[in-house]
């Protein structure tokens, strides 16, 4: 008989080492919590929004271009925020879309990307949403300020917030010196570098009544008076969960208790709050409802939450609390950022209550997709709007933009990856497929 091999010693740290990865491998990840949680309809919006924002950065890219255009080979430079990885092709991610975006190539043979008459239409119309949605960005962005412990957030930081409030693409350098009376503009140090702020102005008492005191208690701000002074809360949150949810009975009588717990407002200072206390949690909770109810559409990017941690007093392990509250929140796995919806804004994939933006959103994606064959270029004579040598072609194609399709594919049980990290998953507006047939009749 042959002697084993390996020595005592060795059996030990093998031994060790299975016990090890059975224990990392039965931890509960993100995933492995939430997988049997899934909603299909909440995936398809998600689907949905990581395609808009491509199309809606390339539109933001090319506004900024002098003559609303740029070289294809320009946009390898924003490969990253475009959320395009290789090997797939710009050019061709452009040609699926050409009720937008129009390819021009000159006699050099230098391909270029511009803008349809379409498109610039709708830019126009989205310069008149941003004008009258203002004012109501303005009150959520200084409600945000008053949530904050020092009354003041950097501007790096509000601007993850841009699109998910309806900020103008300029409100850095000119939209927040439009409301004195509510904040201004100040510097400084985070300890090694000046850094710009935004900074509350004055205090408005009316408006540090949450979303959900207006909902439930039909409170407003007609009806407040200026004595208003946050404090302790005592409202359940909104619940609906996932059909296939199964342990809602089980858990009822936790839900039940939950639902009844004082809290403390997210407009009161939460200095004195214990992290990790079952107050601290719970008004996290109001805090991450609050937040999303400013969203135009109820929506966030997990890793936008987590930057405030520090000024609007947030949990560390913000995702446990996300998961666990599955009938108040649901979390999207899709890709390397995670995005946390309001389960009671929608019905099925669709936002309830739509608000000019979002539905100029909607627009913008009904112009989205495309399956027709590639067309050659044919090269033209006008070459009055670019600024380059030769004559300007415009690809042209006869076929009719394909109603938005979404198919999601099958989810694996992936190790937790750090959400700050940029989403690489390839959405494909080719590959999207059948899951958001009824987006044509919204």
């Amino acid at each position: 008989m042959l002697k084993d091999p390996i020595n005592p010693s060795a059996k030990k740290l093998i031994g060790a080492s299975i016990l090890f990865r059975r224990w990392m491998t039965t931890s509960k990840r993100v995933q492995d919590r939430s997988k049997q949680k899934r909603v299909n309809d909440l995936e398809v919006a998600t689907e949905k929004w990581k395609i808009l924002s491509k199309i809606l950065f390339l539109i933001e890219l090319l506004k900024q271009q002098s003559e609303m255009i740029i070289p294809v080979r320009s946009l390898e430079n924003y490969r990253k925020q475009i959320n395009l990885p290789k090997p797939h092709r710009i050019s061709d991610f452009i040609r699926k879309t050409p009720k937008l975006f129009e390819l021009y190539k000159d006699r050099k043979g230098v391909l270029w990307c511009g803008l349809t008459e379409r498109a610039e239409e709708l830019l126009e119309e989205e310069q008149r949403v941003l004008e009258q949605h203002s004012d109501k960005a303005a009150e959520h962005v200084t409600r945000l300020l008053m949530m904050s412990v020092d009354k003041r957030l950097p501007l790096e930081k509000i601007a993850h917030f841009r699109r998910d409030f309806g900020l103008p693409m300029d409100f850095r350098a000119n939209w927040v010196h439009q409301y004195p009376q509510h904040f201004r503009v100040v510097k400084s140090f985070d300890g090694i570098n000046q850094v710009e702020c935004l900074e509350l102005v004055n205090w408005n008492p009316n408006w540090a009544i949450t979303e959900l005191q207006k909902k439930v208690t039909g409170v407003t701000e007609s009806t407040t008076t200026n004595l208003h002074i946050p404090g302790m809360l005592s409202l359940p949150f909104p619940l609906k969960f996932p059909s296939n949810y199964k342990r809602v009975y089980r858990y009822s009588e936790k839900i039940q208790d939950f639902q009844k717990r004082a809290y403390l407002s997210p407009y009161a200072d939460a200095r004195g709050l214990k992290a990790g206390s079952l107050e601290f949690d719970t008004r996290a909770v109001a805090v991450m409802h609050e937040i999303l109810s400013f969203t135009i559409e109820k929506r966030l990017v997990t890793d936008h939450l987590t930057h405030f941690r520090w000024e609007i007093v947030m949990p560390q392990k913000l995702m446990r609390i996300l998961l666990k509250h599955i009938g108040i929140f649901y979390v999207s796995e899709r890709g390397k950022r995670f995005s946390v919806f309001l389960n009671k804004a929608y019905e099925g994939a669709e936002l309830i209550e739509k608000c000019p933006l979002v539905l100029w959103r909607e627009k913008v994606m009904r112009l989205v997709g495309y399956r027709g064959r590639k067309k050659k270029f044919e090269i033209l004579s006008d070459m009055s709007d670019v600024e380059v040598e030769g004559d300007i072609g415009l690809m042209q194609s006869d076929s009719e933009v394909e109603d938005l399709d979404v198919q999601l594919e099958q989810h694996g049980s992936v190790d937790y990856e750090d959400p700050l990290l940029v989403d690489n998953s390839e959405m494909d507006v080719e590959e999207i497929a059948c899951g958001y047939r009824n987006f044509k009749n919204s």
